[in-house]
This record gives structure tokens, C-alpha cells and sequence, in this order.
């Protein structure tokens, strides 16, 4: 081979290998669903795409990039780096995904947690591309599932960048049948012998187009054989042919013996050891590099030696900096061989790698790393403590995803073996609705509970309360108030918070609402954390709301959420807590349009991360929103919904309080025969409970509440006024809100028996209770018939000022929902004549998945509603288009939109 002349390639050719023809159709392929780049390692994928996102970026679009490493393998790790990527784009993007990610793992769980992120997305005016390199390090098939979704659910704004060394588990056949999707493996990526050529001029300067060709053909114009090869030409400063030896370099395998036998052997040896300790890590910069290094040199020196190396094109790559210092990678290929040989050292000189980056880590409050490398020293004991020592912390800022990192660093037998971690592994069981694995580790340090000292007998008591509330339990709460007050002097402050909401939660359940408040005061006066302030003012708000006290209860809230709802998801759940609170106060003041705004995108994450409580007032708003709204088909969703998560948790008070809910709208639509079902259902609910505690009593005013119901609706009004009264002797818990209703149903029921001086004496009493606690919505609620009452038995000129100024409120409310108009959620369909137009919205969402060749299953999942409930809605819908199948119901919709669309045409 003829000499080369040695030269330095300007830099923008060694980042970018771009090829103007795959350019092209890169270019061409940027509105496409989805690019798939599949090639070995050093095959040109990951230039090809870094030329691409320059590309696209100077086309206006916005690029999130994230390079996958083989340690980046679990779904809450892949998720959390997805969120991030796209959060550098536009932080609101993620909003209520990132709420989402704390304890996904089912694949309900993590198709929500997509579908969250779509409809984040899909807004948008500017196009997204997310680009994920390097998906062979994956082998968490539950990643793949959720990209799979995250294909089929994309929205048009939405592209996506998939590159791999391996063919991805991935079903691309829709895509390839709409040409919604562009794919490039190595035949694509390989240059050819003109490409080659004109590389190597680009790295040597000059070279003989007949030796051009014979490196060509030697990589198969393999880009990382080709960038090989000129690294060794350039090393030998000029040698002829007879000076290498003529090794095919076309594969990983065959890449990474020539690099062994021709070039690492040449490398300075110094280097060479300091690229091999530099690969324990993913990533590293010029100080972690030093601190491998034995003996210790100057950072000058290692600063410079690296940027040689970098300079050289030596399959070093910098891969971003901060403030102070760059960061690098090392080419893929290039760590795994240096690993081999790293791999030939003696166990004790690895392990002093790790314990060497370790220390480098934890002197940075680097945890999850110094964890990581403390296992890989063989330093158990002192990872162990450094979760410990962690473990509080992130518990009590709400850094759960962080936590449940490092507690998988470590075996299951020493997390057992330590109660702060065992505690701290329960409670991210016990946030994850994974009651019976939390029960689980109850159980078992409750065993050895006569080895613990007071604190930690505490701590226990703390998370056995903190299940029961979860579960709904709160009796059990109430019975142990005095035991949750007797707080061990060196309890810590994730105690005093926990202490503090359960012990607010307990009095606000018994109506003690001041001495709710002191508790949390009481809390925030020892610990001055921002989650647990927030939490606080939140119960605060619960308070005031329960109290009456809205105006107060709704500012409070409002401030909490503004303060709460942030990118990440450390502060999720109190967020969540502010919006269902701050809603119900719309709600009850009659700013429904304000009320469904602020929960309809936000009700999954509310049922994922609050009590139950919370989201039962949360889905009984929105059920109120639609109703007021005439979107009959959604109040029957969230319905569904409420049932769904009652039953999935076990909740019977939910559930008879959803079925309660569910007949009062049956009724309202005179649908007597489904009223009477949701009836039986909740008398089967009340024989599933003994007669004594707070769920029986509470499941049996449910069905108390659904008989009056029924008995007013039928015109039986004595059997009404018998049951208004049983339920008046049965009701000993402080709800207000309860005995304002109450007395509406009895002064209805006595007005319909002809009596009138009682109708009135109750009406009058409920108003009193109605204006004191500022109801506006409970009240008209109750019934259709409470505005005509109200005018027939207590004209306002009869009323002293302030009840006449508040029945005003409700006059002017209940005129506003007759006139307010229905919301258009979507754009007309068709001319009114058409089958497709009497379609409700639901029914036409329903029909327009089934078009998309979806099962009826999927359609319920991304609806998120019931497989019966989806059902319901095709029964309906094929009764609208007058057919009987799926297939059918498809092609009468094509056809239609496809005259409607037509020059003249009506459907």
C-alpha cells in the first residue's frame, strides 16, 4: 500500500459521518410514524442519526435524544430517562405521565402510564421526534411492550427514532401496510467503495484510490472498520501495505480481535490501562478518570491525555459537559473489549476499580452510583449503609423512583436484615397499591418486633395506619389515635409528617376539624421539608372544606397545586390531593366548566396516587360535570371507572357509593329496569358486611339513600318519609353536608304526601344547614325537583335576607344548567339526517378504535373504561347504522364519511 500523509480531520467530519443520499431519505421519511435503524455497532447507525437530529433540528423540529447503556435495563429506569429526554424539550410534555411513574409494573400500569404521555404530546403544534439508541441493550420485556404502544397510540405530531445492533420485538405491520414507517439496516448503512474512499481522504489526508478499495472491501464498508483501519495507518505513520495484516473487519466479533491483536497492543500502555479502568463506568470525566488510575497523576495530565485520544478519533466520544468538566463515553465496541480484558485482571485489582469509582461517586452525593459500584467491589455492608443512610431522605421528599433504585441494588436477605430498609421497602409497596406485598413485610418485622426499640415500634405503627387508610380502613386509624399521639422523642421527621396526616385524617373523618389542623401545625413546626408543608395544607384544605369554610378551603388548594405540580413526580400525590379538593370547591360553587378542566386530564393520576377518598370526590365531580354538561355516555364511563378501582382494591364503601351514585343517574333517565339492578347489586354489598363498624354502617346509608331515591322517583312517597326517618336515626357521623340532603329528601316526600307546613319546615332547615357550609351543587343534586320546591314553599320575599340571598344563588345555578350548552368535544360528522351524526361521542370514539382494527379489549383499555362497557356501546352503535357486525358497523361508517366528503354529496 502506498503511503498515507498523516493529517487531523476537521472536527465536524469526525462527529458526523453524513452521507447526503441516506440524508435524503432520512429527510424525506421525517413525517413517517417511525424510523427503524438496525446495524452492528460502529455500522454508522448512531452517526447516521446524530447527522439526522442536526438535520431535523435546522427543519424546525424538536428533537429528544436518549442512548441507551447496558446498566439502563429496568422499566422504571427507562421510563424516568424517556421522561427526561422529553422534558428538555418542553417540561409540560410530562406532566402527567411523570405523575404516573412512581410503582408502574403491570401492563395495564404501564399502557396508562403511555397513554398519559400520548395525550401529553399530542397537543402540540410542532413536530416531536424521540430517538432511542441502542435498544439492544434492552431485555425488560415489559419495555418493549410499552414502546409497542407507544407506536400503535402516537399522535400525528409523534416520531419516533428506534436504532439497534438486533432486530427489536417489535410489530411494525400496520406501520409497513399505511407506509407509516421507514427501515434501514446494514445494507442502508454500509458505504460504498466511493463513500469509503472519500472517508479515509477525510481521515488521512490522502490515499491511493486501489488501497481505498482494499480497506473497503476488507469492512464490507463497515464504518467502525474503516475509522479502524485509519486509526492504525495514522498510529504507523505511514506505512506500506505489507505493514498491516489483512483481517476482514465485517462484524463485532471479528471487529473487536483485530482491535485486541493490531491496535490496543500498540496503544501507549499507559492509555491503554486508562481506557480500561475508565470502562468500569458508562460514562466518565477527567477527574473520575484520574481517580481509577494507580498510581495517581495530575488532572492536566489525564485532561490532556484524553482530549489526545478524542483528537485522535480514538472511539472516544464526548457526550455533553457541565459546568466544570466534559463528559465521555467510550464507543460501544471499544468497552466491551476493553471489559474482556478486564476481565483477565485479578478479582481484588477489579474490585479496587469499583471501590476507586465509588468513592469518587459518594464524595459527589452520587448515590445510585456509589450503590452501584459499592455492590461490584463486593462491599455489600456498606452499600447497605449508604441506602440507609438515603433511605429517609428520599421517603420524605418524595424521591421514590430514586429509592426503589437503590433498594434493587441490594439482595433481598440484607434489606430484611435491616429495618430502615425493610420500612422503607414497604412503604414503596405500599404507594404502589401493592397492599399484600406491604402487608407482607408488616408481617414479618411485626415477628420481630421484640427486638425493636420504641422509634421503631412507631415507624410500624405508622405504616399499619397508613395501609388501613389506603384500604379505606379508617376505623382502625381511629382506634389507634391514642397509641399514633404517644410519638417517641427520637422519632425522625418522615414520622412526624406521616404522624401528622393520619392523625388529621382520623379527626376529619370524626368532624373534629380544628383539632385536624393543630396535628399538622403541630408537624410543620418540627420539620420544615416542602412535601411535608404541602401535605399539611393540603389536609388544612380538606378541612376547610369539610367545614364549609369554601372560599378558604379553595384558595388553600389552589396555592398547595401551584406549588405541588411540577415535572418530576416527588411532589405527585399532594398535587393530585389539591386538584380533587380545589375541584370539588368549583364544583359545589357552580364553576363546573372550571371544575372538569382541572380534573378530566388529571383523574389517573389522582386514582393511582391519593385515598380513596379523594378519588371518590374527584369521579363524583366529573360524573356531576357531564351530567350538567348532557354527555350522558361519560357520566356511565367515570361510573365505571369508580366501580372499576373499588373493586380492584377491595373499597365496598366506594363501590355502594358508586352504585348509589350510578341509580341516581338511571333515574334521571327514567331507566327503572337498570336502576333496580344497581339497587340489587348494593343490597348483595350490605349482606357481605356485619352489622357493626363505620363500612357496614356507611355501605347501608348508601342503600338507605338509593331506596329514597327510588321510593321519591316512583311517587311513593310515604315509604320515602319511613325511610328519611330511619336514615335520620341511623346517621351519627358528622358529615353536615349528609343532613342537609336528608332534609331535602323529607321535605319532598312530605310535599308530595300534601304536607305542605312540615315540606316547609324541612326545606327551611336544610337551607339553613345548605347556607351555612356555601352548598350550591349538593343541594340542587339532590334532586330535579329542588328549584320548583323551593319556589312553591319558600318564596324569597318570605325569607329573612341571607336565606333569601342564598336561595337566590340557587335559582340562578339551576338556570344555568338549563341553559347551559352542550360542549362540541368534536367537529360535526356528517348533515344532521345522518346515522353517524345521532352517534353520541363516545359511540363514535367506540367506533373510530374499531375502524383501527382494534379488539374490543384494546378499545377499553385506551378508553379506559369496562369491557362490558364497550359492548354496551357497540349494541348501541349498531342499532344506530342498522347492522350487525363489527365488520359491517366499519364499512357503513367508511361509506358514509366517504359520501359525506364528497363534491355534493350527504351522507
Amino acid at each position: 500500500m502506498a503511503s498515507v500523509a498523516k493529517s487531523t480531520p476537521p472536527r465536524a467530519s469526525r462527529r458526523l459521518m453524513k452521507r447526503e443520499a441516506l440524508m435524503a431519505r432520512l429527510v424525506e421519511a421525517r413525517r413517517q410514524r417511525c424510523i427503524v435503524v438496525l446495524g452492528q455497532a460502529g455500522s454508522g447507525k448512531t452517526s447516521t442519526l446524530l447527522a439526522w437530529r442536526r438535520e431535523l433540528m435546522s427543519l424546525d423540529f424538536d428533537v429528544a435524544w436518549l442512548s441507551l447503556a447496558p446498566e439502563d435495563n429496568s422499566l422504571q429506569s427507562f421510563l424516568r430517562d424517556v421522561l427526561a429526554s422529553i422534558a428538555e424539550v418542553d417540561p409540560a410534555i410530562v406532566g402527567q405521565a411523570g405523575l404516573l411513574t412512581e410503582g408502574v409494573d403491570s401492563d395495564a400500569e404501564i399502557e396508562h402510564w403511555i397513554i398519559a404521555l400520548v395525550q401529553g404530546i399530542a397537543p402540540r403544534q410542532r413536530e416531536l421526534v424521540v430517538m432511542l439508541d441502542d435498544l439492544h441493550h434492552v431485555r425488560d420485556a415489559r419495555i418493549f411492550r410499552a414502546l409497542q404502544w407507544l407506536l400503535d397510540y402516537a399522535p400525528e405530531c409523534l416520531h419516533l427514532a428506534l436504532s439497534s445492533r438486533t432486530a427489536l420485538p417489535l410489530s411494525f405491520e400496520r406501520m409497513r401496510s399505511r407506509t407509516l414507517v421507514t427501515e434501514l439496516d446494514m445494507r442502508d448503512l454500509r458505504f460504498s467503495a466511493e463513500e469509503s474512499e472519500r472517508y479515509l481522504r477525510e481521515q488521512l489526508g490522502s490515499i491511493d484510490r486501489s488501497d481505498a478499495l482494499v480497506l473497503h472491501e476488507l469492512t464490507d464498508g463497515w464504518v467502525a472498520g474503516l475509522q479502524l483501519f485509519a486509526l492504525d495507518l495514522r498510529a504507523k505513520e505511514g506505512g506500506a501495505g505489507s505493514r498491516y495484516a489483512p483481517v476482514r473487519v465485517r462484524d463485532a466479533q471479528a471487529f473487536a480481535s483485530y482491535f485486541e491483536r493490531e491496535v490496543l497492543v500498540r496503544l501507549a500502555p499507559e492509555d491503554l490501562d486508562m481506557l480500561t479502568r475508565a470502562a468500569v463506568c458508562s460514562r466518565f470525566c477527567v477527574s473520575l478518570c484520574a481517580s481509577l488510575l494507580a498510581p495517581a497523576q495530575p488532572l492536566p495530565r489525564v485532561r490532556a491525555r484524553l482530549a489526545r485520544l478524542e483528537e485522535d478519533n480514538f472511539f472516544i466520544i464526548q457526550v455533553g459537559g457541565g459546568d466544570r468538566e466534559p463528559w465521555y463515553r467510550l464507543h460501544p465496541l471499544l468497552r466491551e473489549t476493553l471489559l474482556a480484558r478486564l476481565e483477565q485482571w485479578p478479582v481484588e485489582e477489579r474490585r479496587a476499580l469499583h471501590a476507586a469509582a465509588c468513592r469518587w461517586f459518594n464524595a459527589r452525593d452520587d448515590v445510585e452510583q456509589s450503590v452501584y459500584h459499592a455492590v461490584q467491589a463486593g462491599e455489600m455492608a456498606q452499600a447497605v449503609t449508604m441506602v440507609e443512610a438515603s433511605a429517609h431522605d428520599l421517603l420524605s421528599s418524595g424521591e421514590l423512583s430514586q429509592l426503589a433504585a437503590l433498594l434493587r441494588h441490594l439482595s433481598p436477605e440484607a434489606i430484611v436484615r435491616h429495618f430502615d430498609l425493610h420500612l422503607a421497602q414497604a412503604y414503596l409497596a405500599m404507594y404502589a397499591r401493592d397492599f399484600e406485598a406491604c402487608d407482607a413485610s408488616l408481617r414479618l418485622m411485626e415477628a420481630r418486633r421484640e427486638t425493636f426499640d420504641a422509634r421503631q415500634r412507631y415507624d410500624m405503627l405508622l405504616l399499619r395506619c397508613g395501609l388501613a387508610a389506603q384500604q379505606d380502613r379508617m376505623d382502625e386509624v381511629i382506634d389507634r389515635l391514642e397509641a399514633l399521639r404517644d410519638i417517641p422523642p427520637d422519632a425522625k421527621d418522615l414520622a412526624w409528617t406521616s404522624r401528622a396526616n393520619l392523625l388529621a385524617w382520623a379527626h376529619i373523618h370524626q368532624g373534629a376539624y380544628e383539632q385536624a389542623r393543630r396535628a399538622v401545625e403541630e408537624a410543620q413546626r418540627r420539620s420544615g421539608a416542602q412535601l411535608s408543608m404541602l401535605l399539611g395544607r393540603c389536609m388544612i384544605a380538606v378541612s376547610l372544606r369539610r367545614e364549609g369554610r369554601l372560599s378558604e378551603a379553595g384558595q388553600l388548594a389552589r396555592e398547595v397545586l401551584r406549588a405541588a405540580e411540577q415535572p418530576d413526580a416527588a411532589f405527585g400525590g399532594v398535587a393530585c390531593m389539591a386538584a380533587s379538593v380545589l375541584a370539588d370547591v368549583l364544583y359545589e360553587t357552580d364553576e363546573v366548566e372550571a371544575a372538569q378542566d382541572l380534573l378530566a386530564p388529571r383523574i389517573a393520576a389522582i386514582e393511582r396516587l391519593t385515598l380513596p377518598d379523594f378519588v371518590l370526590r374527584a369521579v363524583a365531580t366529573l360524573v356531576g360535570c357531564h351530567r350538567l354538561g348532557g354527555r350522558e355516555d361519560q357520566c356511565q364511563v367515570d361510573l365505571d371507572r369508580l366501580e372499576a378501582y373499588a373493586q380492584r382494591y377491595r373499597l365496598d364503601r366506594i363501590l355502594a357509593q358508586a352504585l348509589q351514585m350510578r341509580l341516581r343517574e338511571h333515574l334521571l333517565r327514567n331507566e327503572m329496569g337498570e336502576a333496580i339492578d344497581a339497587l340489587d347489586r348494593m343490597e348483595h354489598l350490605v349482606r357481605q358486611h356485619p352489622e357493626d363498624g363505620s363500612v357496614a354502617l356507611r355501605v347501608g346509608d348508601c342503600l338507605l339513600r338509593a331506596r329514597i331515591d327510588v321510593a321519591l322517583h316512583g311517587g311513593d312517597f310515604a315509604a320515602a318519609i319511613r325511610l328519611v326517618e330511619q336514615r335520620e336515626r341511623s346517621h351519627d357521623w358528622p358529615l353536615e353536608a349528609t343532613s342537609a340532603e336528608l332534609l331535602l329528601q323529607w321535605a319532598m316526600a312530605c310535599a308530595g304526601m300534601g304536607e305542605s307546613n312540615a315540606a316547609r319546615e324541612h326545606l327551611l332547615a336544610g337551607l339553613r344547614i345548605g347556607h351555612g357550609l356555601g352548598l350550591v351543587r349538593s343541594m340542587l343534586d339532590v334532586s330535579t325537583e329542588v328549584p320548583g320546591l323551593l319556589r312553591s314553599l319558600l318564596p324569597r320575599e318570605s325569607l329573612e335576607p341571607v336565606l333569601a340571598f342564598h336561595v337566590g344563588r340557587l335559582h340562578a345555578a339551576a338556570d344555568r344548567a338549563v341553559s347551559r350548552p352542550e360542549p362540541q368535544a368534536r367537529p360535526p360528522r356528517a348533515d344532521t339526517g345522518s346515522p353517524v351524526a345521532a352517534l353520541s361521542e363516545r359511540e363514535y370514539e367506540v367506533l373510530s378504535l374499531l375502524a383501527q382494527a382494534m379488539p374490543n379489549k384494546k378499545i377499553a383499555r385506551t378508553l379506559n373504561v369496562t369491557l362490558d362497557t364497550v359492548k354496551f356501546h357497540l349494541k348501541n352503535i349498531y342499532g344506530k347504522l342498522g347492522v350487525s357486525a363489527r365488520d359491517e358497523a366499519v364499512a357503513r361508517l367508511r361509506d358514509l364519511e366517504a359520501r359525506r366528503d364528497a363534491p355534493g354529496g350527504d351522507a
